[in-house]
């Protein structure tokens, strides 16, 4: 069976903030300290900007915050394939207003450019694990993919959508397992590229650099 549910959960399509914040206290270093040139991490001035903008973050392991929300979900399970996690990622650029504020900071701190470079930006992640009582455990499908463009993400999100939401997970992961022989011994783009090929889905695509 497939467990999953596709949750009522979309991309915004707008890819810049405009709203500027209300201060004219210039961010320092640590308000844009480990940055994420490549993923969906955001730094406390994002942050701030994402509130400004009305848009709720949430957190993302430890320290790490972002624009996420799940994409599939599944009931609590311990055993067969299990959902390890389903979600949709943005990263907002940034216009109007809020980019005007942002170039005259710059001008004192210049890794607020780093802020500006962004390049609007929107991530699939979905990640199938399977665990049974034998001792197995494995990945049956971990795919990412990230894009620049708004339409293609979402013109991929919604034809995996389809695909993910008709497959038995649990067949799939006992198939997988027994031509483990195949796949095991590979690296971890290589095994990627196995199961996608399995799957009959494209290839994985992501760790995009944002800057422009």
């Amino acid at each position: 069976m497939s467990y999953l549910k596709l949750t009522n959960h979309q991309f915004d399509s707008v890819g810049h903030w405009a709203r500027p914040l209300a201060t004219t206290h210039i961010p320092r270093a640590r308000d844009l300290a480990l940055f994420d040139q490549n993923g969906y991490d955001l730094t406390d001035l994002e942050q701030r900007y994402a509130e400004a903008n009305q848009r709720q973050v949430q957190a993302h392991r430890d320290h790490r915050h972002a624009l996420k929300a799940p994409w599939f979900i599944q009931p609590e399970r311990v055993e067969g394939a299990v959902l390890n996690h389903s979600l949709l990622f943005e990263r907002k650029g940034y216009s109007g207003e809020a980019l005007q504020q942002l170039e005259q900071w710059a001008k004192s701190n210049p890794l607020i450019y780093k802020i500006i470079r962004i390049r609007p930006k929107w991530g699939l992640d979905f990640s199938m694990d399977y665990a049974d009582r034998n001792g197995n455990v494995f990945e049956v499908l971990h795919w990412e993919y990230d894009g620049f463009d708004y339409h293609e993400v979402e013109a991929r999100k919604q034809q995996l959508e389809t695909r993910f939401a008709a497959i038995d997970w649990d067949d799939a992961a006992a198939r997988i397992l027994k031509q483990k022989d195949q796949w095991y011994h590979l690296d971890f783009f290589e095994q990627s590229d196995w199961k996608c090929n399995y799957f009959g889905i494209v290839k994985e695509r992501f760790k995009m650099v944002i800057w422009a």
